[in-house]
């Protein structure tokens, strides 16, 4: 990966290669660990992250599900990526930001309250997640012969560094078959969602995704349904069947690190006309216009960092 020169640990900027923990460390054990992913595009402004109070706002709301008391606000957690994406001085058109929390080490066994919370934020250029002849041409999909787990076994709800070996499993099953990515159903046989990122499906002019019934709140799911239904498109939510999705018009993927990803084929069955769609592709060009500063309507989600 691309190395960056801080990372901001537990309220101090260190050096990338001193942020560490210690290998008795209860997380690494146990998995109790919360994630985010939130981006920062080179925008004419300088660097602006897309949404950052709602990332952090989730990252908070994922550490209170899982009972890690995370000891910073969203102000002051907003503020520390503010500051590591200046310090860092980068100068790619985008940078990922890792926020997250553990627990360190002080404490062994199931019982995790007694568990010293890390806090930590790293961040480091990152290109197309999955390609970018996949941004372009579309990729491979595959449904994965594990479903994700039910609300009865997991809570789908917290972007949780445990709930991600299923998804680990899945997608690497899905590139061991020759894909690019692998969508997992619900314990019902209903599309629940990619390996990290959401799905949604065109058909007859009509955008339709899943409900979050056991999966993350996307935020940039949500972002997606706004801007669709102001340009006019109608997008429904619900259930979706396998059977539905090989028949669709056009499909993509959408995630802070997958964005807007078209789809091209799933279990061997091109999509469409086996290529980017039309609607996809105009959703696609829309979205980085939101997140690249080109669009004024959506400003508001954009928080610009001076002197970048």
């Amino acid at each position: 990966m691309n190395e960056a020169k801080y990372i901001w640990m537990n309220g101090a900027m260190k050096p990338w290669a001193e942020a560490q923990t210690h290998v008795l460390s209860h997380t690494l054990h146990y998995g109790n660990g919360v994630i985010e992913g939130t981006k920062a595009y080179k925008t004419a402004k300088g660097y602006a992250i897309f949404r950052l109070n709602d990332h952090t706002s989730r990252l908070i709301e994922s550490a209170k599900m899982t009972l890690i008391s995370i000891p910073y606000s969203v102000e002051e957690l907003n503020a520390a990526q503010i500051e590591l994406i200046a310090k860092n001085n980068f100068t790619g058109d985008n940078v990922y930001l890792r926020p997250f929390a553990f627990l360190g080490y002080g404490a062994m066994g199931v019982y995790h309250k007694d568990a010293p919370v890390e806090t930590a934020i790293a961040a480091w250029e990152w290109g197309a997640y999955l390609g970018d002849e996949g941004m372009e041409k579309g990729i491979k999909l595959k449904i994965a012969s594990m479903s994700r787990p039910a609300n009865t076994s997991n809570m789908g709800k917290a972007k949780a560094a445990a709930n991600y070996l299923n998804s680990q499993m899945a997608k690497y099953e899905a590139i061991d078959c020759g894909y690019d990515e692998a969508l997992l159903l619900d314990d019902q046989g209903y599309v629940a969602e990619a390996s990290g990122a959401c799905f949604f499906m065109i058909k007859d002019g009509v955008i339709i995704s899943p409900p979050n019934d056991n999966s993350l709140a996307s935020i940039t799911q949500k972002t997606v349904i706004e801007m669709a239904q102001n340009m006019g498109y109608e997008v429904v939510r619900r259930r979706i069947t396998r059977e539905e999705i090989y028949v669709a018009d056009e499909a993509f993927l959408t995630g802070t690190a997958a964005e807007i990803t078209p789809i091209r084929l799933i279990d061997a069955r091109e999509i469409g006309n086996g290529s980017r769609g039309l609607i996809t592709q105009e959703i696609q060009r829309a979205y980085f216009d939101i997140v690249f500063g080109r669009d004024p309507n959506y400003e508001h989600y954009l928080t610009y960092i001076t002197g970048t």
